[in-house]
């Protein structure tokens, strides 16, 4: 059967290979080819920035921020409508154009870069030249895609420092650069070279968005946050914007409607800046994959901030919308650009006319340990690391997924000695969060340190404990890495790690198509990255 499509950028990909007919994601070929499009243009879009900036002329900061948006709105699960991508290919084709007639010097352009078709029929013909599986050599087309998506998910933290204004034009300088050397020929060195290079790229862009949520919010506390839900009319909002959760707050106030998060929005909780909005009221479900029974079941309108949405089932369709880089076909999607207030007020109006969630659960959860938290502790964490209360930290973070193989890390977990710390960050968490594994001298044994993009907080605080303890190599603490991937943010947060020196990662539950086989090599070979096989035989080598 001939390929309508290529995708192998999740792990859910079809059997481990690649998506060929539609995503498993339920991304249809045509978007999927769109996509595909819109990254290639984007690259020739950064070839020509990176000329002007080489010409020492200045690239409009709005310029910038179409590389990130475009590049964010391709991770999986974020949007799925054809018709964005086909617009976001005509702006920036027209975009190009007019940046060209500002260099000096246009010799050496990309057919990428000169690409200008109007006639969007003829753009899926041109998306299947241009797709993952145009570079033919296997190594090559690897450690690119690799490269992408580890721009894919940098790409994501940016964007959510961007509406806060915070903006790093070396961060975006170098992703429009590693772009643009994508489009040229390169060898596996030089690829493994710029691999890494990339991962520095994403501590910085984790530093970023960190400055930026903590400057504008607070820095996380730990906190203590209600699973139940109340008398009063919800909206349920999901994803990572924490801006869009801030204007959402400040136009519920004093209108009966509660605001409850859901899936990677659960740390917002953890933020001083929102404690002050009494209808700010709890966490609703779990992870992302669960939203088709948990949505239905919330009965008000729910708001999709990122990925990751999936297909809408028909009885909340006429209550979820979408904002940002996400869409959805037939969803109503609330516009706003950098910088804009955007208006909930349909949102609000319409969740005073639905009932009040139906509860799944009672309880809490208790997280808020990101670094500022966990150093305020610190006395405490290394006095019971000296006195071997604390044998072994175990870095947990990443994603949650649909596979019954994530149950993994539930069973992990549970199995756990009583002297083992769990560091996590990301929906990772929700395979276990909610298990009692109780304390440690009253440090808790589960720190979530929030969305995935705070997996940041985690080196710093493998950082902060290797200078404490003073040693020389950060692989000598007694920190184990059992990580769960799922998309491309989980990407370039194991991309930062590499390049922080940490070895010896785990990573599952089944490590990435889009790696070759002498890739995979190399990372075995120079960073100890390894599969998972069993609970019993991981926590041999990860525990002892």
């Amino acid at each position: 059967m001939d390929n309508k499509m290529f995708c192998y950028q999740c792990q859910e990909t079809a059997k481990n290979i690649g998506c060929t007919q539609v995503g498993v994601c339920g991304k249809d070929s045509e978007t999927a080819n769109m996509q595909d499009l819109l990254i290639w243009v984007t690259k020739g879009l950064s070839q020509v920035t990176t000329k002007l900036r080489k010409e020492g002329k200045t690239v409009p900061i709005e310029v910038n921020h179409m590389v990130t948006f475009n590049l964010f709105s391709t991770i999986t699960n974020a949007n799925f409508d054809e018709q964005v991508f086909i617009q976001r290919i005509l702006l920036v084709n027209e975009t190009k154009k007019n940046l060209i007639k500002e260099l000096t010097d246009k010799e050496g352009l990309s057919s990428a870069a000169l690409y200008d078709e109007k006639d969007t029929t003829l753009f899926g013909k041109k998306a299947k030249e241009v797709g993952v599986l145009s570079e033919a050599n296997e190594d090559v087309r690897s450690l690119k895609e690799l490269i992408t998506y580890g721009l894919k998910g940098v790409s994501a933290y940016s964007k959510h420092a961007n509406v806060l204004i915070k903006d790093d034009g070396d961060l975006d300088e170098f992703i429009q650069s590693t772009l643009s050397a994508l489009l040229e020929d390169k060898s596996v060195e030089e690829l493994i070279a710029l691999t890494l290079e990339t991962g520095k790229y994403g501590v910085s862009g984790m530093a970023l968005l960190d400055g930026a949520n903590t400057s504008a919010y607070g820095n996380p506390e730990m906190t203590h946050v209600k699973l139940g839900v109340g008398t009063n009319p919800g909206i349920l909002i999901s994803g990572h914007d924490l801006r869009d959760l801030e204007m959402l707050l400040e136009q519920t106030q004093e209108t009966g409607v509660d605001v409850y998060t859901h899936s990677e929005m659960l740390p917002a909780h953890y933020y001083p800046a929102f404690k002050k909005y009494p209808n700010f009221y709890g966490n609703y479900g779990n992870a992302w994959w669960m939203q088709k029974s948990e949505f239905a079941s919330f009965n008000g309108p729910i708001l999709m901030t990122t990925n990751c949405i999936v297909a809408p089932a028909d009885s909340y369709k006429d209550r979820i919308f979408t904002t940002g880089a996400t869409g959805y076909p037939g969803v109503t999607h609330i516009p706003g650009d950098i910088g804009d207030e955007k208006d909930f007020s349909e949102i609000i109006n319409l969740a005073k006319k639905c009932p009040s969630p139906t509860e799944l659960e009672k309880g809490e959860i208790v997280g808020g340990f990101a670094h500022n938290q966990v150093f305020a502790l610190a006395d405490k964490v290394v006095e019971a690391v000296k006195s071997g209360a604390v044998k072994r930290f175990i870095v947990m973070a990443g994603c949650d997924g649909r596979h019954k193989s994530r149950n993994y890390y539930t069973e992990f977990a549970k199995a756990l000695p009583e002297n083992t710390i769990i560091l996590t960050a990301g929906c990772a968490k929700y395979k276990y969060i909610k298990l009692n594994l109780g304390d440690i001298g009253g440090i808790p044994r589960i720190l979530d340190a929030g969305q995935c993009n705070d997996s940041y907080s985690l080196a710093l605080i493998a950082l902060k404990l290797k200078e404490v303890f003073e040693l020389e190599d950060i692989n000598d603490l007694p920190i184990s890495y059992n990580i769960a991937w799922y998309e491309q943010k989980a990407v370039i947060v194991l991309l930062a790690l590499l390049y922080l020196g940490v070895k010896n990662i785990h990573l599952g539950p089944t490590l990435p198509a889009f790696l070759s086989p002498n890739v995979v090599n190399v990372l075995v070979e120079n960073f100890g990255i390894a599969g998972i096989s069993t609970v019993e035989e991981d926590m041999k080598i990860l525990v002892g």
